[in-house]
């Protein structure tokens, strides 16, 4: 993923909340007219309807993931609102950017793409196939979702590395990129979803066991990591690979976008399952939410740790929370046990949505932090798909769950399917003249980190 300048913060007093989107927590009707309006927000941002813009992409300086994300987001208010508005338009982006290969390896991306970008627009073709989305039907032989989300997994999957760090997903996926020596949570967490995801809608059990592994490394690794006496984890963002193609120093940052896809894959494990040891596993990073990406002191809306309590999200960390919405959401449907944690979560966050959808000449832009009661002069592309994910969430439960193969899905082609070895991690190693060289795994203790990257994209 690419990291970009925070925008300016526009210079503004506290609109009030009577100008705000009107929301009834749990009223559908209510729910749907808020989303509504918030797309309308969301569509000034997008290029693919404008005269020489690229379908399927926002302006600048939002990058590719970020449309598959509002993408997915948009599918799901088709579903839960039947709004057919924008279904061409979606249809359109996936045509356009899936690639000549159909792996979204789309040409204008494919020289700057990152493991994580890819697995945005491969979750947007899951949640399509899972909710039953008009298929792609232009007259060109198009695959299905499905085939389209199982293309992103298995090229994903064969990219696990052993070589270094006993297993993982790099961030970046050339090695001409910065980033590519960087062991990648959301890379290896993402597969971990798509896993899980694709563990529930086959019922296959190669991914159940690449699922259990992924997890399995990423807790020897410390990416995911129970600090004694607690009852949640600690997602880490990942590590540098070293000299002896070890990851002995854990990245500390803490982004909730890697919270919803651990979150994600555990639910939908649970949902292939029904196995406890899976309601437990979403519950101890739900904990981990509760415990640090939530604001204390608004309502217990959800609130970006790492970089919001200092006022310096960049535009893609203002966007990270609607993943997080989202797997809520699937806690709800799937995992019986954990969904009144979950409920609470997503409605105390959509009221807090509503109030800071409040700002902008329209009076209903919407602003990033959920909790001070009103707009606080943020705007852009992911505080709107923020606020949509969490408002319409708080009715996931009037939609079936998500379909299967067995139920309203199209069967998988997936006779080639990748998965990944037991994970091999060793703290003592052997270097070539049997010099022993013992590394400590520890976690850097991060304070304040806004940028965790340096590479840029086109947004032809």
């Amino acid at each position: 993923m690419k990291y970009s300048n925070l925008l300016a913060a526009v210079a503004v007093s506290l609109l009030p909340t009577s100008n705000a989107i009107e929301l009834q927590v749990g009223n559908k009707d209510s729910v749907c007219n808020a989303a509504t309006e918030i797309i309308d927000g969301i569509m000034d941002y997008y290029l693919g309807i404008r005269y020489g813009g690229t379908v399927g992409m926002f302006q600048q300086p939002y990058y590719w993931w970020e449309s598959g994300l509002v993408f997915g987001g948009l599918i799901d208010t088709w579903k839960i609102c039947n709004n057919d508005t924008y279904v061409d338009i979606i249809k359109a982006a996936f045509e356009h950017q899936k690639g000549v290969d159909n792996n979204f390896h789309a040409e204008n991306q494919s020289d700057v793409m990152a493991n994580d970008d890819q697995l945005f627009w491969g979750l947007a073709a899951m949640e399509a196939a899972e909710r039953d989305f008009p298929e792609l039907s232009n007259g060109n032989n198009e695959p299905s979702y499905i085939d389209l989300a199982f293309t992103v997994y298995n090229e994903m999957a064969s990219r696990w590395d052993e070589n270094t760090c006993g297993g993982g997903l790099r961030w970046q996926i050339l090695n001409n990129m910065s980033g590519w020596d960087y062991k990648s949570t959301v890379s290896t967490a993402g597969l971990f979803a798509l896993s899980g995801r694709f563990a529930r809608y086959t019922d296959d059990d190669d991914y159940k066991r690449t699922a259990s592994r992924v997890l399995r490394w990423m807790k020897k690794s410390h990416f995911v990591h129970q600090v004694e006496g607690n009852d949640f984890y600690n997602v880490h963002d990942g590590a540098n690979i070293n000299d002896n193609n070890r990851c002995p120093v854990v990245n500390g940052a803490l982004w909730s976008y890697n919270y919803a896809l651990m979150i994600m894959g555990s639910a939908y494990m649970y949902g292939a399952t029904q196995d406890a040891t899976w309601s437990d596993e979403v519950g101890k990073f739900i904990g981990g939410l509760e415990h640090y990406m939530l604001n204390s002191t608004g309502g217990d809306t959800l609130f970006e740790y790492q970089c919001e309590q200092w006022e310096k999200c960049n535009n893609d960390q203002r966007a990270f929370r609607a993943a997080v919405a989202r797997s809520l959401g699937e806690v709800v449907q799937l995992v019986p046990e954990q969904a009144d944690r979950a409920q609470r979560i997503i409605d105390a966050s959509a009221k807090g949505a509503a109030a800071s959808c409040s700002g902008g000449s329209d009076e209903k832009t919407c602003g990033m932090n959920w909790g001070i009661d009103g707009w606080d002069g943020l705007y852009g592309l992911g505080e709107q798909i923020a606020a949509l994910e969490v408002i319409q969430n708080s009715v996931i439960n009037t939609i079936p769950q998500p379909c299967t193969e067995e139920t309203c899905g199209e069967d998988v082609d997936d006779d080639n399917i990748s998965t990944v070895p037991a994970p091999t991690i060793t703290i003592q190693i052997t270097d070539v003249n049997t010099n022993i060289i013992t590394e400590t795994l520890t976690v850097s203790k991060i304070d304040q980190v806004f940028y965790t990257g340096s590479t840029t994209s086109s947004s032809d």
